[in-house]
């Protein structure tokens, strides 16, 4: 049990000293070596407002995401007359508040 433990680390240190060597990263430029989001710039404040418009379009995305979730099930799946209406119960409140959002013009870009 101990040579196998032993084996693991050795591999474990080895693999840490090849990624230190192989690395590509030999530049220490402040700006290259950060992530870069969405064109955004990492070196600025991270105070600086932010359009609310990319927020309700990423949760639109996600609530209807798991609206599919839910939906495979019964599509691909054997499930009661229950659950199916309930799928569709709430598939249909997402379609209202999706209707609503965009009648109130919060999935327009130009208001």
């Amino acid at each position: 049990m101990i040579l196998v433990w032993l084996t693991i680390l050795i591999i474990v240190f080895v693999m840490l000293v090849l990624g230190v060597l192989v690395n590509k990263k030999t530049s220490l430029d402040r700006e290259k070596s950060s992530p870069f989001e969405c064109g955004f710039d990492p070196l600025n404040s991270s105070r600086t407002p932010f359009s609310i418009r990319f927020f309700v379009i990423t949760l639109v995305f996600l609530i209807f995401d798991v609206e599919i979730t839910l939906l495979l099930p019964v599509v691909f799946l054997n499930v009661s007359i229950m659950g199916t209406y309930l799928v569709v119960f709430f598939s249909f409140v997402l379609t209202i508040g999706l209707l609503y959002e965009w009648k109130e013009g919060a999935l327009s870009w130009i208001k």
